[in-house]
């Protein structure tokens, strides 16, 4: 396959998803609505609830200079930047996870150094990043995660967890519980970065 042919068959396969997964215009304020088509009701749910609480998490960087998204607003050092910096890389690795397993992780036993100076750099927005840039990647992960979760037929497939200190050894999960994981990792940063943005200006995601 020539490298023009690859191109244009990830274009149509992409804009196949965006055709199959239906957005409604959300006012602020409402919980997101969508209309999703996947193999099962359940794929349809988790799909739909993804594309909410990431509503929400962009939400909170409506109207944002990028001077502001790299503003700490409370005691913590999290930034509204790079929260969506860190949910797009956490979104990315466990998607990858649900196919490739625990090569798709890093190897948490192992960090160095300069591994740690990397995890602390995701969540911050660095002076030669943008806001756009990072708001860009979040969408093209999301993306591909939907593609994935709709190619996929069987959400019980499992795979071994990557060997870490915060998880027990010879552990699974299935692509259900990864998912599930992902909507509660990208809701408990939405509900960071929506305390950063009130402390900021009073601007609120609801109430």
């Amino acid at each position: 396959m020539t490298t023009e042919t690859a191109e244009t068959t990830e274009a149509t396969r992409t804009a196949e998803v965006a055709e199959t997964v239906e957005t409604v215009e959300t006012e602020d304020g409402q919980y997101p609505a969508a209309t999703v088509e996947g193999p099962t009701p359940e794929h349809a749910d988790l799909i739909a609830e993804l594309h909410a609480i990431r509503h929400f998490l962009r939400l909170t960087a409506r109207g944002l200079t990028d001077e502001q998204a790299r503003q700490r607003t409370t005691v913590s050092e999290l930034t509204i930047g790079g929260l969506i910096k860190h949910v797009t890389s956490t979104e990315r690795a466990w998607s990858a996870f649900i196919v490739q397993g625990p090569s798709a992780m890093p190897d948490f036993t192992s960090f160095t150094e300069a591994d740690l100076q990397a995890r602390v750099d995701e969540f911050r927005l660095l002076p030669e990043e943008t806001l756009l840039g990072v708001l860009t990647a979040y969408e093209a992960v999301a993306r591909g995660t939907d593609e994935l979760l709709l190619g996929l037929p069987d959400l019980g497939v499992s795979q071994p967890l990557p060997a870490a200190p915060w998880f027990a050894p010879g552990a699974s999960w299935s692509a259900r519980r990864t998912v599930l994981h992902i909507i509660a990792e990208t809701a408990q940063h939405a509900g960071h970065a929506d305390i950063i943005r009130e402390s900021l200006d009073g601007q609120k995601s609801m109430g």
